[in-house]
């Protein structure tokens, strides 16, 4: 995938600013209710005056972030580097390993290689002002934490096909795609490109429990598989293809709202959540920045870009927008939501051998090309 980057000085950000006047919080620094003495931190963070980041979110989407931090905190230059969740993971490794430079923070949406390298060391414990802020769930032992509330979706092209047939669980979907009608026609991650298309799936697998039944009919539809939630999401508005699979929602529902093809459904049975994880490197070199990020990223203020410019849906339940989890919540029902833990459970099908086994059920069922 080709390496997109976003650097970000602190003069661009301040001219910038002026656009993200309707905020909830002008740019006047942090919360009051922080530790009297963060602005040792601060002072720090200038004084580095740089602020690297490894991300799997796409740039439109992480724009406003880095300009409303760079307003809140004149001086740091942001560099933002967009990549797939396996290329962050991958690149990240190989900097450390070569002893180069690397990212000062991680922001990606496989949880579990993120939870691999936190759970390997790589992550720096640091307990944010934030945290308490959070659901439980969304905070491993002060090291990594969640920052947003994102289903996966059933996407489906509205001109092709009719309101009977939208399915509203995991079952009908696998009945539905057995039809002849949809054979070449149904779309998901390529599970061995996509860190989260992968986490999806396996996570399917201890949820689903009929999960042989649902590979069976992605071989019986012939899937499609592809690496980004773009292509998918293009393939399925432009009706080469149907319906897709374990499409990420947050930018599925943001692309319905402008594309008349474009339709969402949350399965009632039970809607995987996931949740951005994002630490900092225990080999940042701009360590008083990383936390200025961290810490920002989890704020009301923070939270507030999330649901209104970026629309990844904020994770706070105190946030108001026009994506937020609690308004997701009321539209799934709290009892159909299976949020996925800021937790080393994850870990489960990153061993070799457990991926391997999975990725050769999936070609032998499902994942026929």
């Amino acid at each position: 995938m080709f390496l997109k980057k976003c650097i970000l000085s602190a003069v661009g950000a301040l001219a910038a600013s002026a656009a993200f006047g309707a905020m909830a919080q002008p740019a006047v620094g942090y919360p009051a209710t922080y530790p009297a003495d963060y602005s040792k931190i601060v002072d720090a963070a200038k004084k580095e005056g740089k602020l690297v980041i490894y991300g799997a979110t796409d740039s439109k989407a992480t724009t406003p972030l880095v300009k409303d931090f760079s307003a809140l905190y004149p001086g740091i230059s942001v560099e933002y580097n967009d990549m797939n969740s396996t290329e962050v993971y991958n690149r990240y490794i190989s900097e450390v390993a070569a002893g180069g430079n690397t990212a000062d923070v991680l922001w990606s949406s496989a949880m579990d290689l993120q939870m691999k390298l936190a759970s390997d060391g790589y992550a720096l414990q640091y307990k944010s002002a934030e945290a308490g802020k959070l659901p439980e769930w969304a905070n491993w032992n002060n090291t990594a934490y969640g920052t947003t509330f994102e289903p996966a979706a059933i996407v489906y092209n509205k001109r092709l096909m009719t309101a009977k047939e939208v399915p509203a669980t995991h079952a009908d979907f696998a009945k539905l795609i057995s039809q002849e009608k949809f054979k070449n026609k149904v779309t998901t991650y390529d599970i061995e490109k996509s860190g989260v298309g992968f986490m999806f799936m396996t996570q399917d697998s201890r949820a689903d429990p009929d999960f042989a039944g649902l590979e069976k009919a992605f071989g019986a539809a012939k899937v499609r598989v592809q690496s980004s939630t773009g292509t998918m999401l293009e393939r399925i508005s432009s009706g080469e293809n149907l319906i897709g699979y374990n499409v990420l929602g947050s930018y599925a529902l943001v692309r319905a709202k402008t594309d008349p093809s474009i339709g969402v459904a949350l399965p009632k049975d039970y809607t995987l959540i996931l949740s951005r994880v994002l630490f900092i490197s225990k080999n940042s070199k701009h360590v008083n920045a990383a936390k200025l990020w961290l810490d920002y990223m989890l704020s009301h203020r923070g939270q507030t870009v999330i649901a209104n410019d970026s629309k990844l849906y904020a994770i706070r339940a105190d946030v108001k927008g026009e994506t937020t989890s609690i308004d997701l919540i009321k539209q799934i029902g709290a009892a159909n939501i299976k949020p996925l833990p800021v937790s080393p459970m994850l870990l489960q099908y990153l061993d070799p051998t457990k991926r391997l086994a999975f990725l050769k059920q999936w070609k032998e069922t499902g994942g026929k090309k």
